[in-house]
């Protein structure tokens, strides 16, 4: 409990506290990066640029390729002896219900005005039923009807969560809110209720992914990463997160990619020196399973994301430098590989709370044996 709490303690200092100090050694006008709710575009974003594009993308394609790969390798992966469970009934009742807050979310009903903007929570809270209907029926449990202490909780965490990562885009705006006039009291209240369904949908959507054979017979041994003295890699690695965050407002066409990997740096980094279990921990084994769903989960989380978020009138847009290009949706297509090292994070954050409801060893006797 109290090393847990030191964690986060760092992590919310380091996340908090960086990136006003690197505006302050700037002399940049701190105000306008407190305000709230946020409203001004301040951040002067650089054009599309062709070379930064090919150069992001061969990035992506190196990093990823190879896992796709592995994935779908043809006559490699063979479906596992399937005894699926009958779909339950409240997993009907959640597609029709995401059915019903789909069409309202996508239309412009007079008599449905006032609600139209706040369709996103009960759209996303029908998704978190039917991916946990979709678990169960594959896998005979689910973490709403097996944990549901755990489950509840990652509510009010899963805001808490997101609301870090809208601190950090204010120093690179790399997007913004449309449709949405609140007050301040409004705006957070509406905001939280909205955020509290991101760590419910992508730990729901990993738990069903790593049922998947493909999963299974693909990654449970594959390549095994070894890192020579990992306490001073993870320094290293803490410090140049460290730099990179104090620096994102500072230089943010550089520095953005920081604003999704930092937070996950710095947990895993905190972790290795400490010596405690980390998401990396299994890939020195030769097991990539934990570490693939949860990228997966999150990848597959975005598109319905950007998808319902695309006809919807209380959405967000998306200003990213040298890549606003080529939208699917909303969102640069490039701009899809962000959401790789979320659901990293978010596998982190799900791990730790889990940890503190059922143990060190609850996340690995739940998903992976």
């Amino acid at each position: 409990m109290k090393s847990l709490l030191a964690r986060f303690a760092i992590l919310a200092g380091m996340l908090l506290g960086l990136p006003l100090a690197g505006i302050v050694l700037k002399s940049l006008p701190l105000r306008q990066y407190l305000e709230f709710p946020p409203q001004t575009r301040y951040v002067i974003h650089a054009p599309f640029s062709w070379p930064v594009f090919a150069g992001y993308f061969i990035l992506i394609l190196v990093a990823v390729g190879p896992l796709v790969i592995r994935g779908i390798r043809p006559g490699r992966i063979k479906a596992l002896p399937a005894s699926m469970l009958p779909f339950p009934w409240w997993g009907w009742l959640g597609i029709a219900a995401g059915l019903i807050f789909w069409m309202f979310a996508w239309t412009r009903f007079p008599w449905f005005e006032i609600f139209q903007p706040h369709t996103f929570t009960p759209l996303w809270l029908s998704y978190i039923v039917v991916i946990n209907a979709m678990t169960y029926r594959r896998r005979g449990r689910c973490m709403m009807l097996d944990r549901p202490g755990f489950f509840l909780a990652l509510f009010p965490l899963s805001a808490l969560f997101w609301w870090f990562f809208e601190y950090l885009n204010r120093f690179v705006q790399n997007w913004y809110y449309m449709g949405v006039h609140y007050s301040p009291a409004e705006y957070f209240w509406y905001a939280t209720l909205s955020f509290s369904t991101v760590l419910p949908a992508v730990l729901g959507t990993r738990e069903w992914v790593a049922g998947s054979s493909w999963l299974e017979q693909g990654f449970k041994n594959f390549l095994r990463i070894r890192v020579p003295c990992p306490k001073v890699f993870a320094s290293a690695l803490l410090f140049v997160s460290g730099a990179g965050l104090a620096g994102i407002g500072v230089w943010p066409d550089l520095l953005f990619p920081l604003l999704w990997m930092s937070p996950f740096l710095i947990i895993v980094s905190l972790q290795i020196m400490w010596r405690e279990d980390n998401l990396l921990e299994e890939m020195v084994k030769g097991d990539w399973r934990p570490f693939i769903a949860s990228a997966s989960a999150a990848l597959m989380c975005g598109w319905f994301w950007e998808m319902w978020n695309y006809y919807s009138m209380a959405k967000w847009e998306y200003a990213v430098p040298f890549v606003q290009k080529y939208l699917v949706f909303e969102m640069p297509v490039l701009g899809f590989a962000g959401y790789l090292p979320f659901g990293l994070e978010c596998a982190v954050i799900g791990g730790a709370a889990e940890r503190f409801f059922r143990g060190p060893n609850a996340e690995c006797g739940t998903l992976w044996n």
